[in-house]
């Protein structure tokens, strides 16, 4: 199916689309004031070791410390594994999965405190961006991206991407990889797929060029901070994204356009003529509606074609997924109507989760369906589309209430969580207290405090919020009527436009 890259570039921000059969599949945004951090390599300092959480925090330069699980320590820690180049007699280790590295598990038996010292200094690279209140999440187990590999400078490693499913191939290229008998790990990416000796050897070689520039950079810095930075948003764009499905990459920026034919010359010279300055004075993302696509995944509820709804909500623990027939009423029966409902809602939550960079737990209430064949129906279809998602997912099954939990690896930030803050009036809760409530709040903190001033002279002034103070007049007339008497004193209330909606002060002149 063919695709195109749209490369939108302005002072402070690069957006990154992917466009295939003229359908945005998979966003990426980039803001120069607050860049990814995943992938950076930094001199870190152990500042704090938790062995209740076994895990420990590092300053890494940052204002906030950043986060190390036991999980992710190599217990080689303290050998000489970051003099990167020498030759090693153990074999590569295999393991079949692209982005699972040898020793990074929670499988670590050696307890955190055995590992670490307080004062200690490492090598970290981040594997999450801070997220909420997080910190960074940071490895040991160094990883360098390059076109066709992930290169494992700090073990020896050998991984096949699980995407590449053919057999044969998965056989020629872990031959190839042990043949070149590289001095770290390798894990073959998706993209290496069909990649010649040739092709491998040099993205090997490369990498293990900048591992080594990487570990001098580290010896030279002597206090926390960066060793090595990650490519700009549209150079990894076009490292992870591009292949022979992409027919044109449009760039609307006349230097960026010169980096990355720079770029793409040396990594990947075949698609140089690919790279094509967009000149048109109609706005690059105009061309597919771009915009109004990223506009609709910022919405709460999303309508499906049919007439039914989805409803999207972050939590900070996970993504709820509700799905409605809304004014879909079908045609045949009851059943027919809520299986096409959800088989529509499938693809759209599939797309949805792609462009708002979902991750974590994510829950899907499907409505519920009384056949095992179209739950099984709708969970395979579900399973299908979550396989064209470049992030990991994994699906499990569906419960008798039509529930599905499935998981997606969670790097960076949400689409939300980028381009969105919480709402300054109701504090990200999203919802304020109704004005009655307000109001009884009032009443009932006046029965309490009025009874401990003893001067019955007393005047009693609230200042509050407009609205709160109609609704007493229009509403709560007889409840202030009530209050009055039985504290035994007038009340009178002053305006405060600058107060919140909930937001009132009770004074004795």
């Amino acid at each position: 199916m063919a695709a195109e890259i749209l490369i939108n570039v302005k002072p402070q921000e690069t957006r990154v689309a992917y466009v295939e059969a003229g359908v945005l599949t998979d966003f990426k945004n980039e803001r120069k004031t607050s860049p990814t951090l995943v992938g950076t390599i930094h001199r870190g300092t152990v500042i704090r070791v938790l062995p209740g959480m076994q895990a420990a925090f590092v300053d890494i330069g940052l204002e906030k410390a950043a986060f190390l699980y036991v999980g992710d320590i190599r217990e080689d820690l303290d050998s000489n594994a970051y003099v990167l180049g020498e030759e090693r007699d153990e074999p590569l280790t295999e393991d079949p999965e692209e982005d699972k590295i040898s020793g990074s598990s929670s499988s670590n038996k050696t307890p955190i405190q055995d590992l670490l010292k307080e004062g200690q200094s490492i090598m970290v690279q981040v594997s999450k961006d801070p997220l909420g209140t997080k910190g960074a999440r940071l490895t040991t187990h160094i990883s360098l991206p390059g076109r066709f590999v992930v290169y494992l400078p700090t073990v020896r490693h050998l991984g096949i991407s699980r995407r590449i499913e053919n057999e044969k191939e998965r056989e020629r290229l872990r031959q190839l990889v042990q043949k070149i008998n590289p001095t770290g790990g390798v894990i073959v990416r998706t993209a290496g797929e069909g990649a010649s000796a040739e092709s491998l050897n040099a993205d090997i070689e490369y990498l293990d060029r900048l591992g080594k520039e990487i570990f001098k950079n580290y010896e030279k810095r002597k206090s926390p901070g960066l060793v090595h930075s990650e490519l700009d948003v549209e150079l990894r764009a076009l490292r992870d994204m591009m292949n022979e499905n992409v027919s044109a990459v449009w760039v609307d920026d006349y230097d960026v356009h010169k980096k990355i034919v720079k770029f793409v010359s040396q990594l990947m010279p075949k698609y140089k003529h690919n790279i094509i300055y967009y000149e048109e004075k109609k706005p690059l993302f105009d061309l597919y509606d771009i915009d109004m696509e990223i506009s609709r995944s910022m919405d709460r509820k999303i309508w499906l074609k049919s007439g039914g709804y989805i409803v999207i909500d972050e939590a900070e623990a996970l993504v709820v997924v509700d799905v409605n027939t809304g004014r879909f009423v079908g045609k045949k029966d009851l059943e027919d109507t809520i299986l096409k409902t959800n088989l529509e809602a499938v693809r759209e939550i599939a797309h949805q989760l792609r462009i708002r960079n979902c991750g974590g737990i994510i829950i899907i209430d499907f409505i519920d369906m009384e056949k095992e064949t179209h739950r099984e129906k709708v969970l395979d279809a579900l399973k299908e589309e979550v396989e064209k998602d470049r992030a990991r997912t994994n699906v499990m099954s569906m419960s008798t209430l039509g529930l599905v939990e499935m998981t997606r690896k969670r790097i960076r930030p949400s689409l939300i969580k980028t381009l969105c803050e919480p709402c300054s009036y109701c504090e990200g809760k999203g919802y304020i207290k109704r004005k009655s409530t307000v109001c009884n709040e009032i009443f009932r903190e006046l029965e309490r405090d009025a009874g401990l001033i003893e001067n019955k002279k007393t005047n009693i002034v609230i200042h509050c919020h407009a609205q709160v103070v109609d609704w007493i007049y229009e509403v709560e007339g007889e409840s202030l009527e009530h209050t009055e008497k039985k504290i035994g004193r007038s009340v009178a209330f002053k305006i405060e436009p600058n107060y919140h909606l909930e937001q009132y002060e009770i004074f004795f002149v």
